[in-house]
């Protein structure tokens, strides 16, 4: 490389490192993350409604011999908490992108549904005592630290 593309080499390099420079770059290249990972939460969302949709049609034209209350009730319920989560997370989403910040009581509420999803669509007989134990204390330390961080906030 010739001494002057060297120079213009650095001087570029020098001028879109700066402080400045370099935050304005890093906030449009996090704008796009943001945006690009609202786009694939609406079609999550959609994806998971239209799922939603096909079950509950399928359940109520073909119910199951085992009963609707035992299997397919608990698959819906499952499927709307996952509607619920992923509005959720589109929530955290929109909500960094006008603030720039992450929203912790947001994302311990998210993960409190998660968990709560978790035990309700949960098959007690296919689960180990060590298994809800775990997952208990989740919900303990996820309802802890809500708390907490509510509190906090006001």
């Amino acid at each position: 490389m010739t001494r002057p593309k060297r120079n213009r080499l650095f001087h570029w390099l020098a001028h879109n490192l700066s402080s400045e420079v370099f935050l304005m770059r890093l906030g449009q290249v996090e704008g796009i993350v943001a945006r690009v990972l609202s786009l694939a939460m609406i079609v999550v969302v959609i994806v998971t409604i239209m799922d939603l949709g096909v079950v509950l049609f399928q359940s109520l034209m073909h119910p199951d011999a085992a009963g609707f209350f035992n299997t397919t009730l608990t698959e819906i319920f499952g499927l709307f908490l996952s509607v619920l989560i992923a509005l959720e997370i589109l929530e955290n989403i929109t909500a960094y992108m006008r603030q720039h910040v992450v929203q912790v009581e947001l994302v311990i509420a998210t993960a409190l549904v998660a968990v709560g999803r978790k035990l309700i669509i949960l098959d007690l007989e296919k689960v180990s005592g060590v298994s809800l134990i775990g997952l208990s204390s989740a919900i303990l330390a996820l309802a802890v630290s809500y708390l907490i961080v509510r509190n906090v906030h006001r």
